[in-house]
């Protein structure tokens, strides 16, 4: 069987890794203030001029748009119900967009459309399509796409696949920290989300106090604060190594960065939770991060995710 995996662009995993898989990426488009449109499709030269023109310079206000029900219907219709035989389609947490809800709609209304085409290309037997939700967002959505696109690989049946794509929604953490806290606040107050308010801003501004973000089964919350940027990278990477140790539910750690990723070598622990990981046969994916988790969070934010049956603790 031909397994096709899709995925959005929120979906933080290497370039390389995408196309070695063959997974398709549903961009998002990013409008500044300026009103000019950025069409987030994972390419990597893009991102990283996005984030040295545009974030970097001080935008602080931006909208993104996923694309419509009819656009992703289109989508399945001219490529993937020709090319694959059974697609994964798995999107950021519904509850931070309406990805997944377009996906669905979008899969619903291909039901009685695609018999005739998969016909007319001489393409025999049944198409499957299902959509998921990863409960979780850029590092966290990566692994379990990245776990997904594993058991293709080793021709995992259907069933196999979807079983441990509902174990990763469940056990999946993804935690982010940003390095400025003034773009996450903008963000936040934006959209009506007070996770970060103005007292806790000013007083993190101050003290340098940072706040760690986590995403798990379909929620957003701060889990914690660490005084300091790059402690609070080594934190999150020591976390990260103390899970491998202890097992994980699935073998990778998604690491992402608002910018450059040749900057992860340079932070401290990251080379302990490629040493860790590599003793352990989980593989460390690092990459840029996607746009809309640098819009929101800032320039120069980390993200690290890891599928761990035990929930990770910060003091």
């Amino acid at each position: 069987m031909r397994f096709g995996i899709v995925t959005d662009s929120c979906c933080d995993l290497p370039r390389s890794f995408l196309d070695e898989h063959g997974i398709v990426i549903l961009p998002i488009t990013i409008t500044g203030a300026d009103g000019k449109p950025f069409v987030d499709g994972r390419d990597t030269a893009a991102t990283l001029k996005f984030y040295k023109e545009r974030l970097a310079k001080g935008d602080t206000t931006f909208e993104s748009a996923p694309l419509s029900a009819d656009d992703i219907k289109k989508l399945f219709l001219e490529r993937l119900v020709v090319e694959y035989d059974y697609v994964f389609c798995l999107t950021v947490m519904a509850s931070r967009s309406l990805i997944h809800a377009n996906a669905s709609q979008a899969a619903l209304q291909m039901l009685g459309a695609y018999k005739p085409l998969r016909e007319s290309a001489g393409v025999a037997g049944p198409f499957s399509l299902r959509v998921f939700d990863s409960y979780n967002l850029f590092t966290g959505q990566g692994l379990i796409v990245a776990e997904a696109a594993r058991l293709a690989r080793e021709d995992k049946s259907s069933l196999e696949i979807i079983r441990q794509i509902e174990r990763l929604q469940a056990t999946t953490q993804a935690f982010l920290i940003p390095e400025n806290l003034g773009q996450l606040r903008q963000q936040a107050r934006r959209k009506g989300d007070k996770s970060v308010g103005l007292m806790s801003y000013m007083m993190g501004s101050a003290l340098d106090i940072k706040p760690i973000v986590r995403g798990f089964q379909g929620d957003t919350t701060p889990v914690g604060r660490i005084r300091g940027f790059e402690a609070g990278c080594k934190k999150l990477f020591d976390t990260a190594v103390e899970h491998i140790q202890n097992g994980l539910d699935a073998p990778f750690v998604c690491v992402s960065y608002g910018g450059d990723p040749a900057r992860l070598d340079k932070m401290p622990g990251y080379a302990r939770l490629k040493q860790a990981a590599e003793a352990k046969g989980v593989t460390v994916l690092a990459s840029e991060m996607s746009l809309t988790a640098g819009v929101n969070i800032g320039g120069g934010g980390l993200s690290v995710a890891f599928a761990s049956p035990r929930e990770a603790v910060f003091e």
